[in-house]
C-alpha cells in the first residue's frame, strides 16, 4: 500500500469511530463484528473494500469500547436499594465543603447479605464528617446507588455524557447505618495517583488560601476541581481557560524545552555524539519528560492527545522519517481513537485537533514572514475564526477577545510562569531551611493571583464574550464553510464572502411564538420545579428548581441555558411559588444569567431580595392574545407549601394550571370556591407528586387530559407517590414524569390545537442516554 492509501485507511478508521458516536441506539454487537470481519475478509481480494473494511472497523471499535460501560449496565430495579459494596478509591477526592466526591471502583455488591452481579466504576458523594481518603485504599461502603442518569434539557450540560466519557456506572451517596470498614490502606496499583494526590495535598498546606491555589494544582498535577465557578467564568469569557488545562501546550513546552537542553549538552560529548545523534538522544528525552508530565496529571485525554501527537513527531525524527504535517496529525487521530474511542464525544477533542488542522490549513500553504510577532498575531486570528462555529456550537458562546488576549498570555505563561510553577513547586518538596524554599512557589502564586485579577478586569468587560442561541445545523455548517474560506490564501478569489456565510450565526435567531399561542416547557430540574411559558409578547419562568450549598443551582445550568439556547435574551416575569429551596433555589444564580422585568412569589419577604411583590388571587396580565391569572393565595398570612401562587394560564381555550406545593386543604378549599373555574386541560401536580397533594376533588375540579410529574429519578422520597398515580390512573388520564422522560414541552397554538407533549430523553436519544424503565421502587 502506499502512503496516500494509508492515509485513507487511517481516515476511513477514524470516521467509523466518529460516525458510531451519532447513533441513536447501537445495534447488535455481534452484527457490526460480523459485518466488520466479513468485510475484512472482502478487502484482502477486492482492494475497493479496504476503506468500507476500516470504516466497519473503526465502528466495531467504537461499539466494543462502549459495551464495557454500557452493556452491563447498574440494574434500575435497585435504584436506591440499600446497598453495600466492596472497591477501591480510583481518583483523588474532590473537597465540596460539606462532602467529599470521589470515584470508587467496585468489585463486589452486596443487598441484604446476597452478592448482585454488578462490578465497575461509580461515583460517590460522602456528605458530613467523612475521614480523610485516599486514592488506591480499599473500602466497604453502606451506599444508595442509581444508575448514570442526569437532567435532561434542551441547550444545557449533558450530564449522562459525561458520566460515559469517564467510564462511570452508577452515581450515589453514603447511606447511614452500617459503618463503612477501611479494609486495606495500601494503594494497590494506584501507587501513582497515591503520589499525585501527596503532592495535592502538600501544594494546598504551603497555598493555604491564596487564590492562585486552584491554578497551581491544575498546572502541576492536572486536578481543575479546585476552580470556583467564579474564576472558571473569568477563564472562559477571557479564551485561556485552554492555558490551565494540560494539553498539547503544556506537554510540548515541557518536551520542547528538554529537547533543546539535552541536544546541547549532549552535542557536547564526541563519545556520547558517536554512539547516538544528539537530535536522536534529545527526542528519546523529551518523550520521556512529556510521558512524565502527563502521568504527573494522571493521563488525562487532552494529555493523551498531546501525547501521542507528540510521540508520533519526536518517532519521525528519531527514525529519521519525513513526516507530512497532515500525515502526522492523522496519526496521531488514529492513534488516540485506537486508545479511547470515546473521546471523541469531548468537545476537547474537537478543539485540539481543531486548532491544529485550522493552524496546518491558514498557515502550512503560505510562505512565512519574517516578522515573529505577525506571525504569532496571524496564527491567533486564524485559529480563532477557525474555531468560532465550533465553540457555539459545543459551547453556545466565545470569547470575543481571545485572540488579543491569547496574543500575551500565552508567550509570557510559556516563557515565564509555567516554568516558575513547576520549579517552584519541586523546590517547595525539599525539606528543611525553615520554610525557605517554599518561599519561591509562595511567590509565584502571588504572581498568578495578580495575572488572575487582571483576567478578571477584563473579563468584566461587557463585550469580551458573546452568547448566542443553539445554530441550527444548516446555520451552523454555512459558518465552517465561511470560516474556511476566510483563512484560504489571499491569491483566492471571493475570500470576502466568507462573511456572509458567518454572519447568519449571528443573525439568525430560533422560532418565536405566533400571536395567541402558549410554548411550555416543563424542565428537568431533579426534584424541584422549574416552567417556562412563552408568547410572542413575553416570557414567563415559574419557579427556578433547587439550589444546594455546594454552589450547585438550576436555575444557573438548566433554566438560564435553556432560555439562551431559544434566544430569550431578558424575562419578562418570574413567579417563585413559594420559598422552599426546591422551588426557589435557583432564583440568584438565573438573575445573575438573565435580566428580569418583574419578580412576584408567595412568600416574597423569604426571598430577601428587593422588588418582590406578592401574588394574590384574582391578580393576571395577558400576552398577546395568552391569559395569566392568579387563582391563590387570597392574603399574605399563609406560609409554607399552602402559600405558592396557584397560576392558570389559558391559551387558544386551553388551559395550564400550575399549583406549586399546595397540600390538601387548600386543594380542598380551592374545588369547593371555584369549581369548574379549576378547569384545564394541563395539570402540573402539586409537590412533586407528594401524596398530600393532587386529592380526589381537587383533581376531579380540575379535570385535566394529562398529568405532569416534577420529580426526580429515583428521588428520596420515592415521588410521585404510588397512591397519587393510582389516582390519577383510575380516571383515565394520562401521565407524565420528568424524572424518568426529561423536560416535557407542549405548544398551545391560537386555534387551540397542541402539538407535543415531547419529552426531550427521547426527543434526544444517544446511546449512552439512559432509559429508565418503570416507576422506581426504592
Amino acid at each position: 500500500m502506499t502512503r496516500p492509501t494509508l492515509a485513507r485507511v487511517g481516515l476511513a478508521f477514524a470516521a467509523g469511530v466518529m460516525l458510531m458516536q451519532l447513533l441513536p441506539r447501537f445495534p447488535p454487537l455481534t452484527w457490526t463484528i460480523a459485518a466488520a470481519l466479513l468485510c475484512v475478509a472482502a478487502a484482502w481480494r477486492w482492494r475497493a473494500l479496504r476503506l468500507p473494511a476500516a470504516l466497519l472497523l473503526g465502528a466495531c471499535w467504537a461499539q466494543w469500547h462502549a459495551c464495557l460501560i454500557l452493556c452491563v449496565p447498574f440494574p434500575d430495579a435497585l435504584a436506591r436499594a440499600p446497598l453495600m459494596i466492596e472497591g477501591r478509591v480510583d481518583s483523588i477526592p474532590s473537597e465540596l465543603g460539606h462532602a467529599r466526591r470521589f470515584l470508587f471502583a467496585v468489585d463486589r455488591v452486596e443487598l441484604s447479605d446476597e452478592e448482585i452481579p454488578f462490578t465497575g466504576l461509580v461515583r460517590l458523594s460522602w456528605y458530613g464528617d467523612a475521614p480523610p481518603l485516599r486514592v488506591g485504599e480499599r473500602w466497604r461502603l453502606p451506599v444508595r446507588l442509581k444508575p448514570r442518569h442526569g437532567l435532561a434539557n434542551p441547550g444545557t450540560f449533558d450530564y449522562e455524557r459525561w458520566l460515559f466519557e469517564h467510564g462511570v456506572k452508577a452515581t450515589g451517596n453514603l447511606r447511614r447505618g452500617e459503618a463503612p470498614a477501611r479494609l486495606d490502606a495500601g494503594p494497590g496499583r494506584y501507587g501513582l495517583d497515591r503520589l499525585r494526590q501527596d503532592l495535592a495535598n502538600h501544594l494546598a498546606l504551603v497555598l493555604a488560601e491564596r487564590p492562585a491555589r486552584a491554578l497551581v494544582q491544575a498546572l502541576v498535577i492536572g486536578d481543575r476541581s479546585g476552580f470556583d465557578q467564579e474564576q472558571w467564568e473569568i477563564l472562559t469569557r477571557t479564551g485561556t481557560n485552554h492555558l490551565v488545562a494540560i494539553s498539547g501546550l503544556h506537554v510540548g513546552l515541557i518536551a520542547g524545552a528538554l529537547f533543546i537542553l539535552v541536544r546541547w549538552l549532549w552535542s557536547r560529548s564526541a563519545r556520547l555524539t558517536m554512539a547516538l545523534a544528539a537530535p536522536r538522544a534529545a527526542a528519546v528525552a523529551a518523550l520521556i519528560a512529556a510521558l512524565g508530565y502527563a502521568a504527573l496529571a494522571g493521563f488525562a485525554v487532552s494529555t493523551q492527545r498531546a501525547l501521542i501527537m507528540l510521540a508520533v513527531v519526536l518517532a519521525a525524527l528519531f527514525w529519521l522519517r519525513t513526516l507530512r504535517p497532515y500525515h502526522a496529525l492523522l496519526l496521531a487521530l488514529v492513534g488516540v481513537l485506537l486508545v479511547d474511542p470515546g473521546a471523541v464525544l469531548a468537545a476537547g477533542f474537537w478543539l485540539s485537533f481543531g486548532a491544529v488542522a485550522v493552524l496546518l490549513y491558514s498557515l502550512g500553504q503560505r510562505l512565512p514572514r519574517r516578522d515573529l510577532w505577525t506571525r504569532w498575531g496571524h496564527a491567533q486570528w486564524a485559529v480563532a475564526i477557525g474555531l468560532l462555529p465550533l465553540l457555539f456550537l459545543l459551547f453556545g458562546r466565545a470569547s470575543l477577545i481571545a485572540p488579543l488576549v491569547n496574543l500575551v498570555a500565552v508567550p509570557i505563561f510559556s516563557l515565564l510562569l509555567l516554568p516558575l510553577v513547576l520549579v517552584s513547586s519541586l523546590l517547595s518538596l525539599l525539606p528543611g531551611f525553615g520554610g525557605v524554599t517554599q518561599w519561591p512557589l509562595q511567590w509565584t502564586a502571588s504572581l498568578l493571583g495578580w495575572c488572575l485579577d487582571g483576567l478578571a478586569w477584563i473579563a468584566a468587560l461587557p463585550w469580551a464574550a458573546i452568547t448566542l442561541p443553539a445554530p441550527a445545523p444548516g446555520v451552523w455548517l454555512l459558518a465552517m464553510a465561511g470560516a474556511i474560506l476566510l483563512l484560504a490564501p489571499r491569491g483566492l478569489p471571493g475570500r470576502w464572502l466568507g462573511l456572509l456565510l458567518v454572519m447568519p450565526l449571528f443573525l439568525v435567531r430560533p422560532p418565536t411564538p405566533a400571536e395567541g399561542e402558549a410554548w411550555f416547557t416543563l424542565l428537568d430540574v431533579g426534584l424541584g420545579l422549574a416552567v417556562v411559558v412563552r408568547t410572542q409578547e413575553g416570557t414567563l419562568v415559574y419557579d427556578t428548581g433547587p439550589g444546594f450549598p455546594s454552589g450547585f443551582n438550576t436555575g444557573s445550568t438548566v433554566v438560564a441555558p435553556f432560555l439562551t439556547a431559544q434566544g430569550v435574551r431578558a424575562i419578562e416575569r418570574v413567579v417563585i411559588s413559594h420559598a422552599d429551596r426546591d422551588h426557589a433555589g435557583g432564583l440568584v444564580g438565573l438573575l445573575e444569567r438573565i435580566p428580569v422585568a418583574h419578580l412576584s412569589s408567595g412568600e416574597p419577604e423569604r426571598l430577601g431580595l428587593p422588588g418582590v411583590v406578592p401574588c394574590r388571587a384574582g391578580e393576571g396580565w395577558d400576552w398577546s392574545g395568552v391569559s395569566f391569572r392568579f387563582l391563590h393565595p387570597e392574603d399574605a398570612s399563609l406560609r409554607g407549601n399552602d402559600a405558592s401562587c396557584v397560576l392558570r394560564v389559558e391559551a387558544g381555550g386551553r388551559a395550564i394550571l400550575l399549583t406549586g406545593d399546595i397540600e390538601a386543604r387548600t386543594e380542598r378549599r380551592l374545588a369547593r370556591a371555584l369549581g369548574d373555574a379549576l378547569a384545564s386541560d394541563i395539570l402540573v401536580a402539586g409537590h412533586h407528586g407528594s401524596a398530600t397533594s393532587t386529592q380526589p376533588e381537587f383533581l376531579d375540579a380540575v379535570a385535566p387530559s394529562l398529568v405532569l410529574f416534577a420529580s426526580g429519578y429515583a428521588n428520596q422520597f420515592g415521588f410521585p407517590a404510588a397512591v397519587v398515580r393510582e389516582r390519577v390512573s383510575a380516571r383515565g388520564i394520562a401521565m407524565l414524569d420528568t424524572g424518568l422522560l426529561g423536560a416535557i414541552d407542549i405548544r398551545i397554538q391560537a386555534d387551540g390545537r397542541m402539538q407535543g407533549p415531547r419529552a426531550w430523553r427521547e426527543v434526544n436519544q444517544r446511546f449512552w442516554t439512559h432509559r429508565p424503565t418503570g416507576w422506581p421502587t426504592h
